[in-house]
């Protein structure tokens, strides 16, 4: 399944981090556009001044890590499309132009589902599709959970516990079934 992950998927760390570990495990390939990565950085000002500059070194090592993932816009195909935010209209174009089978974003609102089916599309929200795969591969996302936890508290100074993790990073249906 080809999906292609909005700036809202990739910019919170600890959600992007479990996304792209269970990508690793092949589960999905991501797709963004260089666009989508400055909407990100772009929206990292707003935590501070160092906000966009760390924004760009993660940007920077995802590009790195995943060089097939950037794909290019398509301008001509947006000017035939519509959306309720013409400012997403670049999202759903790298998406059809991609030959994407989702747009994984947390803005429902901005891509009605009607409009994306019309496309060959659907949308999904990043923890309802990390339950889908946690009921299929539980020792898979497990793996990916326990990686990210470990890395926040190594990062963090430690303290962290699973299910404070994910549900601060608005994956509460994730951060039940790991810590059960």
């Amino acid at each position: 399944m080809k999906i292609v992950l909005d700036s809202c998927i990739l910019f919170p760390t600890v959600m992007r981090a479990v996304l792209l570990g269970a990508a690793r495990q092949g589960h999905f390939t991501p797709i963004w556009s260089r666009r989508i990565l400055e909407e990100w950085a772009r929206a990292a000002r707003r935590i501070g001044p160092q906000g966009e500059i760390q924004a760009r070194a993660e940007i920077a090592l995802l590009q790195a890590d995943w060089p097939d993932a950037a794909r290019p816009t398509a301008p001509d195909l947006e000017r035939r499309l519509w959306l309720p935010d013409p400012g997403d209209l670049h999202v759903l174009a790298l998406a059809i132009a991609s030959s994407a089978d989702a747009i994984m974003t947390l803005n429902a609102s901005d891509f009605p589902r009607n409009i994306l089916a019309e496309e060959g599309l659907v949308r999904l929200d990043p923890d309802s599709y990390l339950m889908q795969l946690f009921a299929r591969d539980p020792e898979g996302l497990a793996a990916v959970g326990q990686s990210v936890l470990d890395d926040a508290n190594r990062i963090g100074g430690g303290g962290w516990q699973m299910r404070s993790l994910l549900k601060k990073a608005r994956l509460p249906r994730l951060a039940k079934a790991l810590s059960t």
